[in-house]
């Protein structure tokens, strides 16, 4: 079932341009000029019930202006979006009782209660019978190891429970549809793996369809097996991870250890090489001549390890962004 469905989705903004000095300002008193600049730019997907997409892209691209489009907070300048067949700018009750947006960089949450008063009130907020928000606050709080800080204000909590404090708020009435934006921004490694584990089993247990946006290519790559990338508001990619690897990614790197010295000259046969120093080497072989080219260097050179590398989603994402640049 096609549970978010976006049809040439535009958003439009007209941006203000002041001239610099107290004359600009004078002028701008009496005579604005504006720029049309979209944030969104024609923009069509769709997806399916309990779907985990990755929503990645450089900073300005369009992500957070598409999913607060998608959960009600902005209107569109043109198209069409059906959420669980809602549109979702007429924030209609049922609409949103059944999606949740997490930003990494808002707090929805109150700074100087403990934490437990936040869920308290989305439980009177979200209109959930004692039993329903009492199973749900449990099941949330025990799988995110939370039950330390619940009566904790929340501005004397760490970033990372606050991060999940944050998901417990959001997660408690146990929305269908779940719009994450960097939700493991500014976390260290460790709770960065938590929350992830966390997301996945959510998606799993409640077959939720989540929209996962963020600059950390991990998370996308261990929770995602689709992405949307989009570069100034347009859509330039739609399918699996391994997919746009094999796409973009025309090479793969071989590198190799040596058991006793070989110089430079001896690799000269070799065109591949792009990286050399004592006692290991890099080549950069197309990927059809990867099998052909790792036989020969077994062959021919004093091998000790020899590592075949694909290019990492980072670098694959790298590519496609600096060609939409030029």
């Amino acid at each position: 079932m096609t549970v978010i469905k976006v049809n040439h989705l535009t958003k439009l903004y007209q941006v203000h341009h002041k001239q610099s000095g107290i004359k600009g300002s004078l002028k701008a008193l009496f005579h604005r000029t504006y720029t049309p600049v979209k944030a969104v730019d024609n923009l069509s997907f769709s997806i399916e019930e309990g779907e985990l997409v990755g929503f990645i892209g450089p900073n300005g691209a369009g992500k957070t202006t598409t999913l607060k489009i998608l959960s009600g907070l902005l209107y569109p300048t043109s198209g069409e979006v059906k959420v669980l067949g809602f549109n979702p700018w007429k924030r209609q009750y049922n609409f949103l009782r059944q999606i949740s947006l997490v930003m990494g960089q808002k707090n929805q949450l109150w700074w100087n209660l403990p934490a437990i008063e936040t869920f308290n009130l989305f439980k009177e907020i979200y209109n959930l019978d004692s039993k329903t928000y009492q199973h749900s606050l449990d099941f949330l709080v025990e799988t995110l190891n939370f039950q330390d800080s619940l009566h904790i204000q929340v501005r004397k909590l760490s970033l990372g429970q606050r991060m999940k404090a944050e998901l417990i708020a959001a997660l408690l009435h146990q929305p269908k549809v779940l719009f994450l934006d960097e939700p493991t921004i500014g976390l260290d490694v460790v709770t960065q793996q938590n929350i992830r584990r966390f997301i996945r089993q959510y998606n799993r247990q409640f077959h939720a369809s989540i929209i996962l946006t963020s600059h950390y290519m991990d998370d996308v790559k261990e929770l995602a097996r689709r992405i949307l990338i989009i570069s100034q508001g347009r859509l330039i990619y739609d399918g699996t991870i391994k997919n746009i690897i094999n796409q973009y990614a025309t090479h793969k790197e071989i590198e190799v250890i040596f058991d006793h010295h070989v110089s430079r000259t001896h690799l000269s046969r070799f065109d591949s090489l792009v990286k050399f120093e004592p006692g290991r080497a890099l080549f950069k072989v197309k990927r059809d001549q990867v099998a052909q080219v790792s036989a020969q260097i077994l062959q021919q050179l004093p091998v000790l390890d020899i590592n075949i590398r694909e290019l990492s989603l980072e670098e694959v994402v790298s590519v496609i962004f600096n060609k939409q640049a030029v």
